[in-house]
This record gives C-alpha cells, sequence and structure tokens, in this order.
C-alpha cells in the first residue's frame, strides 16, 4: 500500500477523533448540563480536592487563566467553592460543594481524561511516535502559532 492509498485513513482517523471528542461532550452536557472541561476539572476536584487554581490548570494541562473562567461558571452554579487556604492565607483553596460531589458521582467519563489515560499507559516508543505523528499534523496545517483551547468548552 502506497502513501496515496493510505491518506484517506490518516483523513478518517482525524474525523474520528474529532466525532468521539464531540460525542463525550454531547454526551457530557446532555447528562450533567456541563462542557466537558466542566466536567473534567469536578472530577479531578473529586478525586484531590481541596487544589489550587495553578494545580488544577496542571493537571488539566490549561493556562490558569482559562482554569479561573471554567472554574467561575463552575462556581456560579454552585458546584465549586473557593476559600482561602488554611496554610497559605495568600492561596485559595477549590474544593467541590455537594451538590458537585453528587454530580461528578454518575457523570460520564469525558475524552480528556480518557486521552490522558491512554497516552500514559503507552510505551515510550509508542508515545514518541504520537508525539512526532502530531506534531507533524500541527505543522502540516500551519497551526503552531495557535493558542490550544479546551477540547470542546
Amino acid at each position: 500500500m502506497g502513501k496515496a492509498d493510505e491518506i484517506p485513513e490518516v483523513i478518517d482517523n482525524l474525523r474520528r477523533i474529532f466525532q468521539a471528542v464531540t460525542e463525550y461532550s454531547k454526551s457530557a452536557e446532555r447528562e450533567t448540563t456541563l462542557t466537558g472541561p466542566q466536567l473534567w476539572a469536578l472530577k479531578i476536584l473529586a478525586q484531590d480536592a481541596p487544589l489550587r487554581v495553578s494545580e488544577l490548570a496542571r493537571r488539566m494541562y490549561l493556562r490558569p487563566a482559562t482554569v479561573v473562567g471554567i472554574l467561575d461558571r463552575l462556581e456560579a452554579r454552585g458546584l465549586v467553592t473557593r476559600n482561602r487556604s488554611e496554610k497559605d492565607r495568600r492561596a485559595v483553596d477549590l474544593d467541590l460543594t455537594g451538590a458537585g460531589r453528587t454530580l461528578v458521582v454518575n457523570a460520564p467519563e469525558v475524552a480528556q481524561a480518557m486521552l490522558i489515560k491512554g497516552l500514559d499507559a503507552l510505551s515510550e516508543d509508542q508515545f514518541s511516535q504520537v508525539l512526532e505523528g502530531m506534531q507533524r499534523m500541527v505543522q502540516i496545517l500551519g497551526a503552531e502559532h495557535l493558542t490550544p483551547q479546551p477540547l470542546h468548552s
């Protein structure tokens, strides 16, 4: 099989990835009325709260400013609290409210978490192949200058 025969497979696989992310996001929104990134933030907090914004941003692979916007919406819905840290009064700890904990218990999986778990499970060689392939796709699309945004926010 030559490259010309395999290009459709690459394009189809990209379509499948976009479809899967869209479907997981729509499922999450239908079941919880939250976006994928909002639900992802709740799931991380459910595992390890209290957390600081910087730590949540690191775990979500997003900039803190982006995470603050997500948190603003979650706090407005009564799902997350921000409290001054007992240890460091300058810092703010994030936690789930009772409503946030209840919502996250039966919430569906989010695509972002599935991607991270799957990537983490790869061997070093497999991961390098994915990394190089994704970097090449970004170059092909001339997208190096774009600032990554949350998946289906």
